[in-house]
């Protein structure tokens, strides 16, 4: 199965509204976490500890799906998020 990057940036609310809808967030990503598709999810942090985005990195049958997903967050929907994209990679390392 394709593995697919979502990275978020974060517009100028993105601290305070992530506090209002990371419950949401995490519910709707709680199906690919059962399915065991997502391969690493978590927030980009300033260098103050802050997060500014977020990346998740799971598998999905095809890019229109993948881009679907990314759609549905509740980031998106709520605006946390100022712009987002969705590529596919490639897994290298791990080796296997």
């Amino acid at each position: 199965m394709p593995v697919y990057v979502m990275l978020g940036r974060d517009g100028p609310r993105g601290v305070e509204l992530r506090k209002q809808h990371r419950p949401a967030h995490l519910e709707n990503l709680q199906p690919l976490e059962d399915a065991g598709r997502i391969r690493f999810a978590g927030p980009l942090l300033d260098p103050e500890g802050l997060p500014f985005g977020s990346v998740v990195v799971f598998d999905a049958d095809t890019l229109e799906e993948a881009r679907a997903v990314a759609a549905s967050d509740p980031y998106v929907k709520a605006g946390v998020f100022v712009s987002y994209e969705v590529h596919e990679t490639k897994v290298v390392f791990p080796a296997g």
